[in-house]
C-alpha cells in the first residue's frame, strides 16, 4: 500500500525512531508499504518517520540511479544489485574518509536539492527484514543515502546539514513547505473535534 509521504513540519520528522526488538508481521507490513512508496515516489530511499513512524527502519534501492555505487562484504567487492533492495533495521554506522559535497533531496522536502557534504563512505552494521545481522561497506549514491536516511531514524533533517548560506537561500522554500504542512495538520484536528 502507498502511504503519505510527511512533509517538513510534521513533527514525527524531528521524532528519534525506536529501537524494533522483533520483527512482527507489522514491521514485515511496513517495510512493503514502504518500497512501494518509495518506488511510487522515484526515492532512492525512505525512513519510517517520513510515513509517520518513529521507528529504526529505512528502506534504500540505488539500482535506477545514474549515480555510482560501491559495495564491499567481508572486504570484497559486491556488486550493490546483490543488497537492493536494501531494508536496514537498528543501522549503527561509522562514517570514513573525508567530506564530499553532492547533490540531495529528500521526499518530505519537495522540489528542494542541494549540495550537503557527507563523508565519502560509511561502515554499516543493522538487521535485515530477517532479522539477520548484516554489515559492509560502501560509497559513493549509496553511502550518501544511507547517512541521509540514517539521518532521519535520529530526527535530523538534511537542512540541518546544509551550510549556512545555502539554508538562508532556501529558507523561503522550505518554510513554505512547513507552514502548509502545519495548516493541514491543524485541518485535520479540527475535523476530528
Amino acid at each position: 500500500m502507498i502511504l503519505p509521504v510527511v512533509k517538513f513540519g510534521d513533527p514525527v520528522l524531528r521524532k528519534k525512531g525506536a529501537r524494533i526488538e522483533e520483527i512482527t508481521t507489522e514491521i514485515q507490513t511496513l517495510i512493503d508499504d514502504m518500497l512501494e512508496t518509495m518506488y511510487d515516489s522515484n526515492g532512492v530511499g525512505l525512513a519510517a518517520q517520513q510515513v509517520g513512524h518513529a521507528k529504526m527502519l529505512t528502506v534504500i534501492d540505488v539500482r535506477d540511479a545514474e549515480r555510482p555505487s560501491t559495495l564491499e562484504i567481508d572486504g570484497q567487492s559486491t556488486p550493490v544489485e546483490s543488497i537492493m533492495p536494501l531494508v536496514l533495521i537498528n543501522p549503527e554506522l561509522k562514517p570514513l574518509g573525508t567530506d564530499e559535497a553532492g547533490g540531495e533531496g529528500c521526499l518530505s522536502f519537495p522540489e528542494i536539492y542541494a549540495d550537503i557534504k557527507r563523508k565519502e563512505s560509511v561502515e554499516v552494521v543493522a538487521l535485515n527484514r530477517k532479522g539477520e545481522k548484516i554489515s559492509f561497506r560502501c560509497g559513493g549514491l549509496l553511502s550518501r543515502a544511507v547517512q541521509h536516511e540514517t539521518d532521519h531514524l535520529n530526527g535530523i533533517l538534511f537542512i540541518d546539514r546544509m551550510d549556512s548560506e545555502t539554508k538562508a537561500d532556501l529558507k523561503p522554500e522550505y518554510q513554505a513547505i512547513e507552514a502548509a504542512t502545519k495548516a493541514e495538520i491543524q485541518k485535520k484536528a479540527k475535523l476530528k473535534k
